[in-house]
C-alpha cells in the first residue's frame, strides 16, 4: 500500500498551506494546488508536488485533477476544496457582478471539480470530499455579505451531495473553522477596492469608522479566540483518518458558540447580538 493521496486548493497560504504542509509530515501524499503558477514554484522548492488549479478557469481544474490522477495511476483518495476568498462590504452597495465573481471560485468552481472527483471515487469504491466552509455559513455577520452568501450555500451544496452519496463510501465533510490565522483579510483589500465606492454610500461615514480600521489594520493585530492554521490541520486530519467522520468539524470557540445560539436564540436576538460585530 502506498501513501494516501489528497489533492487540496488554495495553498498559497493560510489553512491550505499549513494543511498541505502537515499532511505531508503525517504521511499523505498530497498535491497542494495554487491559483498562481508562481506560489505553486514557491512550494515546489519547499518539497511538495504542486501546480496551478484556478476554480475560475474551468480548463485549469480539469488539468489540475487530470495531473493529480496521472501521478497516482488515476486514483485520489481525498480532496480537500479549500481555496476562496472574501469581498468586505455593505449588500446595499455591492454591485451584482461582485457577487457573480465570488460565486465562481467559493461555489462553482469547488462544484466542478468535486463533480470531476466523484467517478473517480465511485470507481475505487472509497473517498472523502471535504470543503473549508466556515462560522460565516451558519451565522451571517454584517460586513460580509458576500462571503456570507457563498459559505451558506456551499453549506446547502455540501448537506444534499452528503446524503446523496450515502452507501457509496464517499464522505462529504464540512469544515467549519472561525477566526484563524490567515491573508483572508488582507487578500481581501483587493476586491473591496475593486468593486465598492464608499464614497458614494449612504452609510460613507460607516465605512470610515467601522470597516476600514479593521480591513486596514495591522496584519500583527489578532482578533479574540483566534487560533493558528494548524487548528483547522488537525480537524482536517481527524475527518480523513475517522472511521465514520463527522458531517462537521466546528474549529475555534466562537464557532462552537455559534452552533448553540443559533439553535436556542430567538432570531430577533441574534439580530441584535450580532448587529454589533
Amino acid at each position: 500500500m502506498g501513501k494516501p493521496t489528497i489533492l487540496i486548493t488554495g495553498c498559497s497560504s493560510g489553512i491550505g498551506y499549513d494543511a498541505a504542509h502537515g499532511l505531508a509530515r503525517s504521511g499523505w501524499r498530497v498535491f497542494a494546488t495554487c491559483r498562481k503558477e508562481t506560489d505553486a514554484e514557491r512550494l515546489r522548492s519547499e518539497g511538495l508536488e504542486s501546480w496551478r488549479l484556478d476554480y475560475e478557469d474551468e480548463d485549469s481544474i480539469a488539468a489540475g485533477l487530470d495531473e493529480a490522477l496521472s501521478r497516482t495511476g488515476g486514483t485520489l483518495d481525498a480532496l480537500f476544496n479549500n481555496g476562496a476568498y472574501a469581498i468586505p462590504g455593505l449588500v446595499e452597495d455591492m454591485p451584482t457582478g461582485a457577487l457573480r465573481a465570488i460565486f465562481e471560485t467559493n461555489v462553482f468552481g469547488q462544484h466542478e471539480l468535486a463533480r470531476r472527483v466523484l467517478p473517480v471515487m465511485r470507481a475505487q469504491g472509497h473517498g472523502r470530499i471535504l470543503f473549508n466552509s466556515s462560522i460565516l455559513g451558519f451565522t451571517a455577520l454584517p460586513w460580509r455579505g458576500a462571503y456570507n452568501s457563498t459559505k451558506y450555500a456551499l453549506e446547502g451544496y455540501c448537506d444534499t451531495l452528503r446524503r446523496e452519496m450515502r452507501g457509496t463510501g464517499i464522505h462529504v465533510i464540512l469544515i467549519q473553522p472561525g477566526p484563524i490565522t490567515a491573508l483572508i483579510r488582507q487578500n481581501s483589500i483587493p476586491h473591496f477596492e475593486k468593486w465598492f465606492v464608499p464614497a458614494a454610500s449612504a452609510r460613507a461615514d460607516e465605512y470610515e469608522t467601522k470597516l476600514k480600521p479593521r480591513l486596514y489594520k495591522l496584519g500583527n493585530e489578532r482578533d479574540p479566540f483566534e487560533l493558528p492554521a494548524s487548528a483547522v490541520t488537525r480537524a482536517v486530519k481527524r475527518a480523513l483518518t475517522a472511521k465514520n467522520p463527522r458531517a462537521r468539524y466546528r474549529i475555534t470557540l466562537p464557532t462552537k458558540i455559534a452552533a448553540i445560539g443559533k439553535r436556542l436564540l430567538p432570531t430577533r436576538l441574534q439580530d441584535r447580538i450580532l448587529a454589533r460585530l
